[in-house]
């Protein structure tokens, strides 16, 4: 209710405005945290280093992979958020998000966030195969244990999220049968590592003292530890892909393979970079937002496609 005196309107007095469907459906939509469905590109990863990703069949079960994993994120967004409701009201931030705004009623948001879950399990289980079900019942269980312990246990709340990112990819794998090497698995977990640290060391950079306050873990990490952290996953994830690359490259013809580590350098270093320069608090805009980032990634995936195309041709 709004209140106007003659000293004008009463912002305390201001609460959410009126609900109708369009409104809390929208509300809805934004809750479940849309520029986070990127991340559901990860799970094309493995049947795409495959050279399968365009067969009809393999198609069809990678982007039911695709779906439900999506889905079940973002019920996972309602679901988090619903259960701190009550806390994200007292955050300067996190006040802001639909549900702790009150556009959207608690019970709401828990209904339709336990429906996204169930659903997209079933789904994925009914339409690929039961170990794509796994999967996705694997990254409900992460995510539930990160958000209600984990996350406030130093370098394990790390791991979890980057866990979190693991399991797109071995998603995909899962749905379409495809074997994964163990230069992928080496490259995604460490790939996801360096992400995750990458944003932890943002928010450390960007919120200072007060990033305890957004973030109650991140006063146990210093930034130089961060930094290091950032810089052994880099590492690692670069040797591994150079060592995959080489190994899948053909006998004779263009060394497309061999080729897409210059673009994967480019990009690890350009991102070290902006966090340097204070950005990157979110991988995700970071990435879409940077021009450089987004022409690297286009020529890394020209140069991944003819390479996946050459070993699977």
């Amino acid at each position: 209710m709004t209140v106007i005196s003659d000293r004008g309107v009463d912002e305390k007095a201001v609460g959410p405005p009126p609900r109708t469907v369009a409104s809390t459906a929208w509300a809805l939509v934004r809750a479940t945290r849309p520029r986070q469905w990127i991340k559901s590109v990860l799970v094309i990863a493995a049947p795409a280093a495959a050279g399968v990703l365009f067969d009809p069949a393999v198609l069809w079960r990678t982007a039911v992979a695709v779906a439900t994993f999506t889905a079940c994120a973002a019920g996972g967004y309602l679901v988090n958020d619903a259960a701190d409701v009550e806390r994200d009201r007292l955050h300067p931030t996190k006040r802001f998000r639909p549900i702790a705004a009150g556009l959207i009623p608690v019970r709401l948001a828990w209904m339709v966030g336990v429906a996204l879950v169930a659903g997209s399990i079933a789904v994925g289980g009914l339409a690929t195969n039961w170990k794509l079900a796994v999967a996705l019942a694997g990254y409900v269980a992460l995510t539930l244990s990160y958000s209600l312990w984990l996350k406030h246990i130093a370098i394990i709340e790390l791991m979890a999220v980057a866990g979190g990112f693991l399991l797109r990819p071995i998603a995909g794998a899962a749905a379409t049968e495809v074997p994964v090497s163990r230069w992928f698995i080496i490259v995604a977990s460490f790939g996801s590592l360096y992400m995750v640290v990458g944003k932890r060391y943002a928010e450390v950079r960007e919120l200072g003292d007060g990033a305890v306050h957004h973030r109650r873990i991140l006063s146990a990490y210093p930034a130089e530890y961060l930094r290091q952290t950032r810089e052994l996953a880099a590492g690692v994830t670069l040797v591994a892909y150079c060592l995959w690359a080489f190994e899948r490259a053909p006998s004779s013809g263009p060394p497309w393979s061999q080729l897409s580590i210059i673009p994967i350098t480019f990009g690890l270093l350009r991102y070290a970079l902006l966090l340097e320069q204070g950005q990157g608090g979110a991988p995700e805009e970071v990435v879409l937002r940077d021009r450089q980032l987004l022409v690297t990634g286009l020529i890394w995936l020209l140069l991944f496609g003819l390479s996946a195309a050459k070993v699977g041709g």
